[in-house]
């Protein structure tokens, strides 16, 4: 017998996108909803989340700017770009929900969304799109709408890894989302939240899961969920153990993920029986690295070539930061690279590296060198020896590269050749030469969004066991489930919009099976 401490219909666990959007949708649906975040602020990796996009095609905010996608198209695309990695059923759930969870947000004066143009990140897949229009976010909110919220959203980023001053004036981004969904759900008073709660365990009673088990610090209680609970928790970025268990390169230093996604949530089902798969897969991207030592996801690169231990390019640098951060790991894989690799660029922008979204604030120029990871010299020669690659190599490489620039085609890597390529260089050529002495390197490690692996569910977010059933009462969404998108990452605002597709299915699942 258990003894409950209390009871809710829907338990939710984690306050990212996806846990906001179920507990807001529990609540509008009439359902007793009680969220639990393990951490000390509510957001989780979306808070962290510049742009704070969501992948939805065909919405109404893209319709109403004049958008001509369709839900055919666009499946077309996610399908060729995933292939058979994950269940049909998944891909087409992720595609088709995306919209219509959109008109019933619309529906709330408090959430508010507008295009944020992204081009698709495999721009040669069938019915890609490379404007954007498949791409929106959640407009600004003063936050003198939600004041006591402005400490209680994680981030931004820079506060956290830098200690800047959390702004006074608006919640932007991820934080947005974030902020608009908690203002959401409180309008209702049957919805309840609560901070450093951990999900450390789930209750069978009778075959299905009836709650949960959540640690405060030293005590634990129990929460009894009459209908269900959804674990949205986030990825294990944070927990090395499990990183090491499962095969995930890189490490916790460097992921973008907040300290409290440690899985505990994963380990909470694996317990109870569920299935995992995609535990070795992250949302990758290249990291800068800084003078503490941890590598920052970057992107838009307005110069420079990647070389590896030989001096040679091996990549596409301004291809999608996942699918970079791929190659990368490839690369080390193969035993072409080992880290840090780096950046070779010439003085045309001085000695800072030409990365422009660096996501955390760079340092001074000065710790950069003194640390060993800026190196300048005269001659690219010099800088050969300087990051120990070889120098004729390191030559032709360069001299192969400033060929290509100048006939604008990038004949071994294809840079330039689709949509995001160009989307940092307002639709121009990115492949910029390395000519004006003197030449610089930066070091550059391997970084991630996050991990993707997590629960195998069915179309309608409900966890399954090994042998492929249903386990009762258990729902997972975003990184806590096996992502739909499997090994590939079909563009900006994928792990936000599956977050909040499967939360808001995994509540409509469980409001359809109340009596009426």
């Amino acid at each position: 017998m258990v003894d409950w401490h209390s009871e809710c219909d829907v338990l939710v666990a984690g306050s990212g996108a996806g846990g906001l959007t179920g507990a807001y949708t529990a609540a509008r649906e009439g359902l007793q909803v009680q969220l639990v975040e393990a951490t000390e602020k509510f957001g989780g990796t979306t808070a962290y989340s510049g742009g704070g996009g969501m992948w939805f095609p065909a919405n109404a905010v893209l319709a109403r700017a004049g958008g001509d996608d369709t839900i055919a198209d666009a499946l077309e695309y996610y399908t060729a770009v995933v292939g058979d990695r994950t269940p049909r059923a998944l891909q087409e759930a992720y595609v088709r929900a995306g919209a219509p969870l959109i008109d019933y947000l619309e529906s709330d004066e408090l959430l508010r969304f507008q295009v944020l143009p992204w081009p698709d990140y495999f721009g040669t897949a069938p019915k890609a799109r490379g404007d954007g229009m498949r791409h929106i976010a959640a407009k600004a909110l003063r936050v003198s709408a939600a004041a006591d919220l402005r400490e209680l959203v994680r981030g931004p980023l820079d506060t956290e890894w830098r200690g800047a001053a959390i702004p006074d004036d608006y919640f932007v981004g991820g934080r947005a989302l974030v902020a608009r969904l908690l203002l959401a759900a409180r309008q209702y008073p049957h919805s309840a939240v609560s901070l450093n709660s951990a999900l450390t365990e789930l209750v069978f009673e009778d075959g299905r899961v009836t709650g949960a088990v959540i640690t405060e610090g030293d005590t634990t209680r129990s929460i009894r969920a009459r209908c269900g609970v959804l674990l949205a928790a986030g990825g294990f970025e944070q927990n090395q153990q499990m990183r090491a268990e499962y095969h995930v390169p890189g490490s916790s230093r460097d992921t973008m993920g907040p300290w409290g996604n440690q899985g505990l949530a994963h380990l909470a089902a694996i317990a109870a029986g569920a299935d995992t798969d995609l535990m070795d897969q992250a949302w990758w991207s290249p990291g800068l690295t800084h003078p503490d030592g941890r590598s920052a996801f970057s992107l838009w690169f307005t110069g420079g070539i990647f070389v590896d231990d030989a001096g040679r390019r091996f990549t596409n640098e301004s291809q999608a930061y996942d699918r970079l951060g791929r190659s990368v790991l490839a690369a080390m894989a193969d035993g072409a690279v080992t880290l840090p690799y780096w950046m070779v660029y010439d003085d045309a922008e001085g000695l800072v590296p030409p990365v422009k979204a660096t996501n955390v604030s760079m340092m001074e120029p000065q710790r950069y060198v003194d640390a060993g990871l800026w190196h300048t010299a005269d001659t690219l020669d010099e800088l050969a020896a300087r990051i120990g690659v070889p120098a004729d190599n390191l030559v032709q490489t360069v001299a192969r590269f400033n060929e290509f620039t100048a006939r604008g085609i990038d004949e071994d890597f294809g840079r330039g050749d689709e949509p995001y390529d160009r989307a940092f260089s307002g639709g121009a050529s990115p492949l910029a030469p390395i000519v004006t002495p003197p030449f610089h390197a930066a070091a550059f490690g391997v970084s991630d969004l996050g991990t993707k692996g997590g629960l195998r569910t069915d179309a309608t977010a409900r966890v399954l066991d090994t042998g492929g059933d249903v386990i009762p009462g258990l729902y997972a969404a975003g990184n806590t489930m096996a992502a739909p998108s499997g090994t590939t990452y079909p563009g900006g605002g994928n792990p936000i919009g599956t977050s909040m597709v499967f939360s808001h299915l995994a509540v409509l699942d469980m409001v359809k099976g109340q009596p009426a």
